[in-house]
């Protein structure tokens, strides 16, 4: 029983550290908006990062936008800019701050900052008192979060 717990324990708390050399939420330094490096330290992947966009658990991105260069993707959202020719709007910093937390370049904006931990309006509090106070986990992890940059940067036209 004591092994059992120890490797349960061991395996939570692989899973909640942050890969070595991941920038942690509350450790992003944003420059205008934009996320000069990689939250990983390396390059996402763009084949991933589709699956992120179009998988309503995950990013979700096409709720809201049009993405051409995803047909297939049904009941496209029309809420918020087309994603067409994004590589070639923004850089990949800019590109990386807007997924993070677009309110950093765009304060009105209603996108979700898909790589954020803390404050948050937490209405339960004034409703019940029985708000959770620990932080919450970001919507998308780090590597997600340049998978789907690596993604919009194909994105050029």
């Amino acid at each position: 029983m004591t092994r059992q717990f120890w490797m349960a324990a061991v395996a939570a708390l692989c899973l909640t550290t942050p890969v070595l050399g991941e920038t942690t939420p509350t450790a992003v330094a944003y420059t205008d908006g934009a996320i000069e490096t990689s939250l990983t330290g390396g390059p996402g992947d763009a084949a991933a990062g589709k699956t992120v966009m179009t998988t309503a658990s995950l990013g979700n991105c096409v709720a809201c936008h049009q993405i051409g260069t995803i047909p297939e993707a049904d009941f496209q959202g029309d809420i918020a800019p087309p994603l067409d020719g994004v590589a070639g709007r923004y850089t990949e910093a800019e590109l990386r701050g807007l997924v993070a937390n677009a309110k950093m370049t765009f304060e009105g904006s209603f996108m979700p900052a898909f790589y954020k931990t803390e404050g948050f309006i937490r209405p339960g509090a004034a409703y019940s008192g029985k708000a959770p106070t620990e932080a919450l986990p970001p919507i998308l992890t780090a590597q997600q979060v340049e998978d789907v940059v690596a993604y919009l940067m194909t994105m050029t036209e």
